[in-house]
C-alpha cells in the first residue's frame, strides 16, 4: 500500500487557501515516467511529487500533463513534509539542480534560480482590480503570471497564474516558480497575494539565488 500525502502550500494566515499538492512518499512504488504521469493526471493536482530518495532529497515532479524539472510549491511542500517526518535533507534534488531548504517558524523556504523557471511570462497590470477581473484563463497561449502592485513601497503584489497548457489547471492558486521569476525581474523582496487567498514570500540574494517561502498545511493522507 502506498501513502499519498495531500498538502496545501503557500497558505494564507491561519492556514486558509494554498495550492493543493500530492506527495507520494515512496516514489519507487510508482516506477517509470508514464505511470507517474498517469497518476498525476488522475489525481488532478497542479503538481504531484514522487519522493525517490528522502535522505538524498531526490524528487520527481509532474503536472496533470507534463513532467517538470523544477517547480516551487511542490518543493516547498515536500521540504516541509520531510522535515515534519524528521527526514529533511539539507537540499532537495529535482532534475534542475540542488535546492537548499530551511524551516523558519511557520514558514518553509527553498532557495533556487530564476532560470530554472524559464517560460513563465509575467505581465504587469495597472491595478489590483484589473488582475482580479481577468477570466480564467485569459485568451492567449503560454504561461502567464498576471500581477499588479498592491503596495509598491511595501513590496506587496497581487497576482494570478495561468499555465495555459490545455490541461485541467485553468488557474494555479499559488506558484513559487513564477514568484521566483517576478522577484528576479523586480530585484527586490516581495509579499505576493495570489489566487483566492494564498501568500508567497520571496527574498533575493547576492549570488543570484532567490528564496521562496510560505506556510504549509497537511490536508489528509490516503492510500493509493
Amino acid at each position: 500500500m502506498t501513502e499519498l500525502h495531500i498538502l496545501r502550500v503557500f497558505c494564507g494566515a491561519g492556514g486558509s487557501a494554498g495550492n493543493a499538492l500530492g506527495v507520494v512518499r515512496d516514489g519507487g512504488a510508482v516506477p517509470g515516467e508514464s505511470a507517474r504521469q498517469a497518476l498525476a493526471a488522475e489525481l488532478g493536482f497542479s503538481e504531484t511529487v514522487f519522493v525517490d530518495d528522502a535522505a538524498q532529497g531526490r524528487v520527481d515532479i509532474y503536472t496533470p500533463s507534463v513532467r517538470l524539472l523544477f517547480a516551487g510549491h511542490p518543493l516547498v511542500g515536500t521540504g516541509w513534509l520531510l522535515c515534519r517526518e524528521g527526514l529533511a535533507p539539507a537540499v532537495l534534488r529535482p532534475p534542475a539542480g540542488e535546492v537548499p531548504l530551511r524551516q523558519d517558524g511557520e514558514f518553509s523556504w527553498i532557495r533556487a534560480r530564476a532560470e530554472w523557471a524559464a517560460g513563465r511570462n509575467t505581465q504587469r497590470y495597472g491595478s489590483v482590480a484589473e488582475v482580479d477581473a481577468l477570466p480564467a484563463p485569459p485568451q492567449g497561449t503560454g504561461w502567464l503570471y498576471a500581477w499588479a502592485w498592491q503596495d509598491e513601497t511595501a513590496g506587496q503584489v497581487r497576482a494570478r497564474a495561468f499555465p495555459r497548457r490545455g490541461d485541467t489547471i485553468a488557474e494555479d492558486e499559488a506558484t513559487g516558480a513564477a514568484a521566483l521569476v517576478l522577484t528576479s525581474e523586480l530585484g527586490r523582496a516581495l509579499d505576493i497575494r495570489q489566487g483566492v487567498g494564498s501568500q508567497i514570500l520571496t527574498r533575493p540574494h547576492d549570488d543570484h539565488t532567490i528564496e521562496v517561502g510560505g506556510r504549509v498545511v497537511l490536508e489528509s493522507v490516503r492510500t493509493l
